[in-house]
Protein backbone atom coordinates (compact mmCIF):
# COMPACT_ATOMS: atom_id res chain seq x y z
CA UNK A 1 0.00 0.00 0.00
CA UNK A 2 1.30 3.71 -0.57
CA UNK A 3 0.55 5.94 1.87
CA UNK A 4 0.59 9.94 2.12
CA UNK A 5 0.46 11.68 5.51
CA UNK A 6 -0.17 14.88 6.25
CA UNK A 7 1.69 16.30 3.48
CA UNK A 8 1.39 20.17 4.05
CA UNK A 9 2.93 21.96 0.76
CA UNK A 10 2.90 25.81 0.53
CA UNK A 11 4.50 28.18 -2.47
CA UNK A 12 5.50 31.47 -1.16
CA UNK A 13 3.56 30.88 2.56
CA UNK A 14 0.73 30.23 0.82
CA UNK A 15 -0.58 26.79 1.01
CA UNK A 16 -1.57 24.08 -1.71
CA UNK A 17 -2.94 21.94 1.35
CA UNK A 18 -2.60 21.08 5.05
CA UNK A 19 -2.31 17.79 6.52
CA UNK A 20 -3.65 15.87 3.57
CA UNK A 21 -3.28 12.15 3.94
CA UNK A 22 -4.69 9.32 1.46
CA UNK A 23 -3.85 6.13 0.18
CA UNK A 24 -3.48 4.10 -3.46
CA UNK A 25 -3.87 0.64 -3.31
CA UNK A 26 -2.13 -2.27 -5.58
CA UNK A 27 -4.00 -3.58 -8.28
CA UNK A 28 -6.06 -0.58 -8.67
CA UNK A 29 -6.36 2.23 -11.20
CA UNK A 30 -6.72 5.41 -9.04
CA UNK A 31 -7.79 8.72 -11.01
CA UNK A 32 -7.02 12.19 -9.11
CA UNK A 33 -9.27 15.41 -10.13
CA UNK A 34 -9.76 18.46 -9.18
CA UNK A 35 -10.10 21.75 -11.06
CA UNK A 36 -6.38 23.56 -12.51
CA UNK A 37 -4.78 24.64 -9.45
CA UNK A 38 -6.02 22.21 -6.79
CA UNK A 39 -3.00 20.57 -5.93
CA UNK A 40 -3.07 17.59 -8.48
CA UNK A 41 0.35 17.58 -9.98
CA UNK A 42 1.45 19.21 -6.70
CA UNK A 43 0.52 16.00 -4.52
CA UNK A 44 2.40 13.69 -7.50
CA UNK A 45 5.81 15.85 -7.14
CA UNK A 46 6.03 15.62 -3.66
CA UNK A 47 5.32 12.45 -3.56
CA UNK A 48 7.94 12.35 -6.11
CA UNK A 49 10.63 14.28 -3.71
CA UNK A 50 10.44 16.80 -6.23
CA UNK A 51 9.31 19.72 -4.19
CA UNK A 52 10.03 20.16 -0.21
CA UNK A 53 7.26 19.48 2.24
CA UNK A 54 6.60 18.52 5.63
CA UNK A 55 4.52 14.90 6.22
CA UNK A 56 5.52 10.80 4.81
CA UNK A 57 4.80 9.01 2.16
CA UNK A 58 5.42 5.23 2.51
CA UNK A 59 5.11 2.49 0.27
CA UNK A 60 4.42 -1.32 2.33
CA UNK A 61 6.03 1.16 5.40
CA UNK A 62 8.84 1.74 4.21
CA UNK A 63 9.89 5.42 2.65
CA UNK A 64 8.88 5.57 -0.70
CA UNK A 65 11.64 6.96 -2.25
CA UNK A 66 13.67 3.73 -1.21
CA UNK A 67 11.86 2.04 -3.66
CA UNK A 68 13.10 4.67 -6.64
CA UNK A 69 13.56 1.81 -8.98
CA UNK A 70 10.10 0.87 -8.76
CA UNK A 71 8.64 4.11 -9.50
CA UNK A 72 7.61 5.05 -13.04
CA UNK A 73 6.69 8.34 -13.98
CA UNK A 74 5.13 9.45 -17.15
CA UNK A 75 5.55 13.63 -16.72
CA UNK A 76 3.41 15.91 -18.52
CA UNK A 77 4.06 17.45 -22.15
CA UNK A 78 4.65 20.46 -21.48
CA UNK A 79 7.26 19.74 -19.22
CA UNK A 80 9.40 17.96 -21.36
CA UNK A 81 11.88 19.33 -23.67
CA UNK A 82 10.65 18.59 -27.10
CA UNK A 83 13.94 19.56 -29.04
CA UNK A 84 16.40 17.51 -27.01
CA UNK A 85 18.55 15.33 -29.50
CA UNK A 86 17.30 11.72 -28.59
CA UNK A 87 15.64 9.26 -30.20
CA UNK A 88 12.30 7.24 -29.77
CA UNK A 89 14.07 3.93 -29.15
CA UNK A 90 17.03 5.93 -26.82
CA UNK A 91 13.78 7.15 -24.44
CA UNK A 92 12.58 4.02 -23.88
CA UNK A 93 15.79 2.60 -23.49
CA UNK A 94 16.37 4.60 -20.21
CA UNK A 95 13.16 2.59 -18.85
CA UNK A 96 16.34 -0.14 -18.27
CA UNK A 97 18.55 2.13 -15.88
CA UNK A 98 17.20 1.70 -12.64
CA UNK A 99 18.26 -2.04 -13.09
CA UNK A 100 21.73 -1.86 -14.47
CA UNK A 101 24.34 -1.72 -11.95
CA UNK A 102 26.85 0.79 -11.55
CA UNK A 103 28.65 2.30 -14.74
CA UNK A 104 26.85 -0.32 -16.88
CA UNK A 105 25.81 0.21 -20.62
CA UNK A 106 22.24 -1.08 -21.71
CA UNK A 107 23.68 -4.35 -23.99
CA UNK A 108 21.15 -7.06 -25.94
CA UNK A 109 19.00 -8.32 -23.17
CA UNK A 110 17.98 -4.38 -23.01
CA UNK A 111 17.58 -3.47 -26.53
CA UNK A 112 15.46 -6.43 -27.38
CA UNK A 113 13.28 -5.03 -24.54
CA UNK A 114 13.21 -1.71 -25.47
CA UNK A 115 11.89 -3.39 -29.17
CA UNK A 116 9.60 -4.89 -27.26
CA UNK A 117 7.81 -2.27 -25.78
CA UNK A 118 7.58 -0.20 -28.67
CA UNK A 119 5.81 -3.56 -30.44
CA UNK A 120 3.73 -3.09 -28.10
CA UNK A 121 2.57 0.29 -28.48
CA UNK A 122 2.98 0.01 -32.15
CA UNK A 123 5.72 2.50 -32.61
CA UNK A 124 8.08 0.35 -33.49
CA UNK A 125 8.50 1.84 -36.83
CA UNK A 126 9.11 5.24 -35.27
CA UNK A 127 12.21 4.09 -33.22
CA UNK A 128 14.95 6.38 -35.08
CA UNK A 129 12.50 9.91 -34.72
CA UNK A 130 13.75 12.00 -32.59
CA UNK A 131 11.08 12.61 -30.03
CA UNK A 132 9.77 15.90 -31.25
CA UNK A 133 8.93 14.82 -34.37
CA UNK A 134 6.09 12.96 -33.01
CA UNK A 135 2.45 13.61 -32.27
CA UNK A 136 0.66 13.75 -28.74
CA UNK A 137 -0.45 10.41 -28.61
CA UNK A 138 2.47 8.70 -30.45
CA UNK A 139 4.42 11.09 -27.22
CA UNK A 140 2.71 9.46 -24.67
CA UNK A 141 3.00 6.03 -26.15
CA UNK A 142 6.78 6.24 -25.93
CA UNK A 143 6.74 7.62 -22.01
CA UNK A 144 4.64 4.86 -21.65
CA UNK A 145 6.84 2.07 -23.91
CA UNK A 146 9.65 3.79 -21.12
CA UNK A 147 7.79 2.57 -17.96
CA UNK A 148 6.71 -0.97 -19.34
CA UNK A 149 10.63 -1.29 -20.10
CA UNK A 150 10.95 0.06 -16.06
CA UNK A 151 8.82 -3.00 -14.92
CA UNK A 152 8.07 -0.73 -12.13
CA UNK A 153 5.70 -1.60 -9.12
CA UNK A 154 4.02 1.94 -9.07
CA UNK A 155 3.48 3.78 -11.98
CA UNK A 156 2.54 7.68 -12.06
CA UNK A 157 1.26 9.33 -15.01
CA UNK A 158 0.40 13.01 -14.98
CA UNK A 159 -2.81 13.82 -17.49
CA UNK A 160 -1.61 10.97 -19.89
CA UNK A 161 -4.76 11.62 -22.26
CA UNK A 162 -4.23 15.40 -22.88
CA UNK A 163 -3.96 16.53 -26.61
CA UNK A 164 -3.62 12.66 -27.77
CA UNK A 165 -6.23 10.97 -30.67
CA UNK A 166 -8.57 8.02 -29.35
CA UNK A 167 -6.57 5.56 -30.61
CA UNK A 168 -3.54 6.21 -28.61
CA UNK A 169 -5.45 6.79 -25.49
CA UNK A 170 -7.60 3.37 -25.80
CA UNK A 171 -3.80 1.72 -26.34
CA UNK A 172 -2.48 3.20 -23.05
CA UNK A 173 -5.61 2.37 -20.81
CA UNK A 174 -5.47 -1.55 -22.49
CA UNK A 175 -1.98 -1.34 -21.06
CA UNK A 176 -3.03 0.33 -17.86
CA UNK A 177 -5.67 -2.89 -17.24
CA UNK A 178 -2.95 -5.05 -18.00
CA UNK A 179 -0.44 -3.36 -14.91
CA UNK A 180 -3.84 -3.45 -12.75
CA UNK A 181 -4.16 -7.06 -13.68
CA UNK A 182 -0.02 -7.44 -12.66
CA UNK A 183 -0.78 -6.00 -8.99
CA UNK A 184 0.75 -2.58 -9.91
CA UNK A 185 -0.38 0.13 -8.44
CA UNK A 186 -1.34 3.01 -10.80
CA UNK A 187 -1.88 6.73 -10.52
CA UNK A 188 -3.28 9.08 -12.90
CA UNK A 189 -4.26 12.84 -13.29
CA UNK A 190 -6.89 13.12 -15.32
CA UNK A 191 -8.77 16.00 -16.58
CA UNK A 192 -11.86 14.19 -18.59
CA UNK A 193 -14.60 13.86 -16.06
CA UNK A 194 -17.14 12.19 -18.46
CA UNK A 195 -14.68 9.45 -18.69
CA UNK A 196 -14.01 8.68 -14.58
CA UNK A 197 -16.77 6.17 -14.28
CA UNK A 198 -15.16 4.11 -17.15
CA UNK A 199 -11.24 4.15 -16.45
CA UNK A 200 -10.77 3.99 -12.68
CA UNK A 201 -11.27 1.70 -9.78
CA UNK A 202 -10.87 4.19 -7.14
CA UNK A 203 -10.94 8.22 -7.18
CA UNK A 204 -9.37 10.99 -5.32
CA UNK A 205 -10.71 14.79 -5.65
CA UNK A 206 -8.78 17.20 -4.41
CA UNK A 207 -9.58 20.96 -4.28
CA UNK A 208 -6.48 21.98 -2.32
CA UNK A 209 -6.77 19.32 -0.03
CA UNK A 210 -9.27 15.77 -0.36
CA UNK A 211 -12.76 16.22 -0.91
CA UNK A 212 -13.43 12.38 -1.21
CA UNK A 213 -11.27 9.14 -1.75
CA UNK A 214 -12.74 5.70 -2.56
CA UNK A 215 -14.09 3.87 -4.56
CA UNK A 216 -15.38 5.42 -7.88
CA UNK A 217 -18.83 4.13 -7.26
CA UNK A 218 -19.00 5.41 -4.02
CA UNK A 219 -17.59 9.23 -4.35
CA UNK A 220 -18.32 10.21 -7.75
CA UNK A 221 -21.37 11.69 -6.83
CA UNK A 222 -22.50 15.23 -7.51
CA UNK A 223 -22.06 16.52 -4.16
CA UNK A 224 -18.57 15.90 -4.33
CA UNK A 225 -18.20 16.85 -8.16
CA UNK A 226 -19.97 20.36 -6.92
CA UNK A 227 -17.89 20.95 -3.88
CA UNK A 228 -14.89 20.33 -5.87
CA UNK A 229 -15.89 22.11 -8.99
CA UNK A 230 -19.05 23.78 -9.37
CA UNK A 231 -22.86 23.16 -8.34
CA UNK A 232 -23.38 23.78 -12.06
CA UNK A 233 -20.82 21.36 -14.11
CA UNK A 234 -22.08 18.57 -11.54
CA UNK A 235 -25.98 19.16 -12.59
CA UNK A 236 -24.66 19.02 -16.24
CA UNK A 237 -22.61 16.07 -16.16
CA UNK A 238 -25.06 14.23 -13.51
CA UNK A 239 -27.88 15.10 -16.30
CA UNK A 240 -25.74 13.55 -18.96
CA UNK A 241 -25.06 10.41 -16.99
CA UNK A 242 -29.06 10.02 -16.29
CA UNK A 243 -29.88 10.05 -19.81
Amino acid sequence: MLNVHQLTVAYDATPVFQDLSVAFAPGKITGIIGPNGAGKSTLIKEMLGLIKSSGTVTYNGQPFLAHRKQIAYVEQRKDLDLTFPISVFDVVLTGTYPHLRLLQTPGKLQRQQAHAALQQVNLADFAQRQIGNLSGGQLQRVFVARAIVQNADVIILDEPFVGIDMHSEAAIMAILQEWRQAGKTIIVIHHDLNKVSQYFDDLVILNHGIVAAGPTADVYTQANISQAFSSDLSQVLFTEEAR
